[in-house]
């Protein structure tokens, strides 16, 4: 049966204001739909029953012409990053392929638009046809770091909104693909590295700047959001190599080389006898010597993080930059020392050091010469000797690299917490007598009671460990106990260290308490009480509060967090900015810093011992009462005020640790 064609034209936007408005509305641009209208029948009154219902199935079997698929072009921006070096080697396989007219279906990036929305025949996301991004032939030739092309899609009329886009890289080396823009507002921030097909088979899967939480998850996009995650979760198996973005958990295996010898062995730690933070899995083989013990890295097994959490070109560079000056810092002292057989005697030795790297400047070029330089603290350009006095050492405590060790003394004298089978009797050696003199005409239990005794309590964190430490002829250590009277001025004045070490002999008293001096003898048995206290208080910041509760605590949750929460959840968006680079920061720290010979054990004065003292600290961990205003209520040097700004009165008001703090 004859037929008439009308020709019904579409909006010329692509998408319309509705979808502006409520993002719901299906996609529409430059179309044209072919609807075939039939003819109409006339009634005849004088056709039978039989012959109306025979006409009825004359008319239900004639062919109707479908209706033509509404197709319409999606353009789209797709930026990538450039490297200069890589950049001209494409441009030689550029001009040596000139010869060519049509691209070769191998190269190329292919992209794929997913719709929101379910197809109903199939069940499945409706999916764009494949549009070819060929980067690598229109590559410019004075192309900045980040270079936008051009690309189109071809979608069906009622495709819907996108809401994900699968990316394929033919070519024959990884791309950054830094983001993807729809006609100019539909965002993608990709910010990825996009691997070639050949080494990882599976197209990647990138998502709009909508965030979902699971059950609000367009239906279109469920199934991706699943298969995202069970990618970077991987099978727990398998070497990791460069190119995986497989997030995994192991124990801290990886820290010693008994192949080596045993002076490098060194224990596990994670389990219940040596708790600690889960790292991320690299798979390298154990070590011959201990099954046990993963191998170090080498030429073939280099450290692995997932690639997205690898250092970007720019950060890398500044990396290596800083460690290379820290390296030509160190460089010169280093030589200075090996050819004099001198040791370090005295604090004006220490201070000599600056003045010599300051000086010894004799380079043709200037960033060489800063590179010798030690830029000593603004303080000791004033003054020298500041390190020397009281005042100092109490606002060191304070504002100084390590502001958050102090706490408030609730208990005298204090109470070890250690096993008294092991480590010797609980108590302190310090005494009432010891401390009456420094506190105005207080007892000690009055000052207790008005909250003006404080205490630097290294104790339990070092005792354990001392026998090993000073095992070694160039070491020397005790684990400190420090008590501050809070003055009238605010400030911290130190009136009694007690020094400990282990146990070993009944007959010989493990724990001596130096106070503030009275003369030549006992000012300088102060300066050296204070000089161990400095020492105890530098290891638990670099090593405690530093590495353990800043990174290594840090990176299960990074793991956990890419595992089980997708790209587009809330959360992951809200937590990536802080998560960044950190586990390449963990990892190049166990393969230089906290290994096994490594710089820590090497400057520290808790050599071997350094990564087990961080397990010890772990045990009694509380990541719930490491914030603010929690931490401040923990360690006593705050209370609870509603009266407050924060809802906390600070009990030491010149707390810039605390005061800075709370502000954020």
């Amino acid at each position: 049966m004859a037929g008439t064609k009308i020709e019904i034209s579409g909006p010329k936007s692509l998408f319309s204001n509705e979808f502006l408005c409520n993002s719901t509305s299906l996609l529409n641009s430059r179309k044209t739909r072919t609807v075939e209208v039939r003819k109409p029948v006339a009634a005849t009154a004088a056709l039978t029953a039989v012959q109306i219902v025979a006409k009825l199935i004359e008319l239900d079997s004639v062919k109707v012409i479908p209706e033509t698929p509404v197709q319409f072009t999606v353009s789209g921006q797709v930026t990538v990053e450039y490297d200069a070096m890589e950049q001209m080697k494409e441009l030689m396989f550029n001009w040596w392929d000139s010869s060519k007219t049509t691209i070769d279906a191998q190269r190329g990036v292919f992209l794929q638009l997913v719709s929101s929305d379910i197809d109903p025949r199939t069940g499945k996301a409706k999916v764009s046809k494949e549009a070819i991004l060929d980067w690598s032939r229109d590559l410019p030739i004075n192309a900045d770091k980040f270079v936008t092309h051009e690309v189109q899609f071809l979608v069906d009329g009622n495709f819907g909104v996108p809401g994900a886009i699968l990316v394929t890289n033919k070519n024959s080396k990884e791309l950054y693909l830094k983001s993807i823009t729809l006609e100019g507002f539909l965002h993608f921030d990709c910010q990825s590295w996009v691997q070639p097909e050949k080494l990882h088979p599976e197209k990647r899967i990138f998502f709009t700047n909508k965030a979902y939480l699971p059950n609000e998850t367009p239906m279109g996009l469920r199934e991706l959001r699943e298969k995202e995650l069970r990618e970077l979760r991987g099978n727990g198996e398998g070497v990791r190599v460069l190119s995986d973005r497989i997030y995994d958990y192991d124990v801290y295996n990886d820290l010693g080389n008994p192949d080596k010898g045993l002076e490098f062995a060194r224990p596990v730690l994670g389990g219940q006898r040596r708790p600690y933070p889960r790292r991320c899995r690299t798979g390298r083989p154990s070590t011959k010597s201990d099954p046990k013990s993963e191998s170090p890295v080498n030429e073939t097994t280099p450290m692995y993080v997932p690639r997205d959490e690898a250092f970007g070109g720019e950060k890398k560079r500044s990396v290596d930059a800083g460690s290379w000056k820290g390296m030509m810092n160190n460089l010169f002292p280093f030589f200075k020392h090996s050819t004099e057989s001198d040791s370090v005697n005295s604090f004006a030795d220490i201070n000599n050091l600056y003045k010599e790297s300051r000086n010894h400047s004799n380079f043709p070029v200037e960033s060489t010469a800063d590179a010798f330089k030690f830029d000593p603290p603004n303080i000791v350009s004033r003054d020298a000797s500041c390190c020397l006095r009281d005042d100092e050492f109490g606002r060191f405590t304070l504002a100084g690299m390590n502001p958050i060790s102090i706490e408030r003394l609730k208990v005298f004298p204090p109470v070890s917490k250690l096993d008294p089978s092991i480590y010797g009797p609980t108590q302190s050696a310090l005494r009432e007598e010891h401390l009456i003199s420094h506190l105005d005409g207080m007892s000690v239990q009055t000052a207790i009671e008005r909250k003006k005794l404080f205490t630097l309590d290294y104790h339990d964190a070092f005792l354990p460990f001392l026998n090993s430490i000073n095992a070694h002829p160039d070491r020397k250590a005790y684990a400190t106990r420090t008590i501050f009277l809070l003055t009238q001025m605010g400030t911290l004045k130190p009136i009694a260290i007690e020094l400990s070490l282990p146990s070993t002999n009944p007959f010989k008293p493990s724990k001596q308490v130096v106070t503030p001096p009275v003369d030549a003898t006992t000012c300088w048995q102060w300066q050296l009480a204070k000089a161990h206290v400095c020492s105890n208080d530098s290891g638990a910041h670099e090593l405690i509060q530093h590495w353990l509760r800043t990174h290594a605590c840090m990176e299960p949750f990074i793991i956990a967090a890419r595992r089980h929460l997708s790209a587009m959840h809330p959360v992951l968006k809200l937590l990536h900015p802080h998560m960044r680079y950190t586990m390449d920061i963990n990892a190049r720290a166990r393969e230089l810093l906290v290994s096994a010979g490594g710089i820590i054990e090497s400057l520290f004065s808790t050599k071997e011992c350094s990564m087990e003292i961080t397990s010890f600290a772990y045990k009694n961990w509380r990541f719930d009462m490491e914030s603010l205003p929690a931490d401040l209520i923990r360690r006593g040097v705050a209370e609870l005020d509603p009266t407050e700004p924060h809802g906390i009165k600070l009990l030491i008001e010149d707390y810039p640790y605390a005061n800075d703090g709370l502000l954020i």
